[in-house]
């Protein structure tokens, strides 16, 4: 409400149901910090936004490094895929491109 964007809004911009939205706000679902990152994104803020003025931050999980870019486009697109047969071929090729093979 304080961007003027709708739980439905924002649900739909992530992908998930506007009742994660809710679970998000209240602090039933944890964040990463990953997620915190997407939702920043879709409202147009900075990430600190969600840090300041002694708002009550829930982050569920501490990241073991920081992501690439890169490595975070990909992991985006990898979690996006459903069949775990087009994972193993994502998987292959990776492998394959990280021994330098053609």
């Amino acid at each position: 409400m304080e961007i003027g964007i709708s739980q439905e809004a924002l649900a739909e911009i992530l992908g998930v149901t506007y009742q994660q939205v809710q679970r998000y706000e209240n602090g039933t679902n944890r964040l990463n910090v990953e997620n915190i990152q997407l939702i920043a994104d879709a409202l147009s803020e900075s990430v600190l936004y969600f840090f300041e003025n002694g708002k009550t931050s829930i982050v569920g999980e501490k990241p073991l490094h920081y992501l690439t870019t890169e490595e975070s486009k990909l992991l985006k697109y990898f979690r996006k895929i459903k069949e775990s047969s087009s994972k193993n071929i994502v998987l292959q090729v990776a492998r394959l491109a990280a021994r330098g093979e053609p």
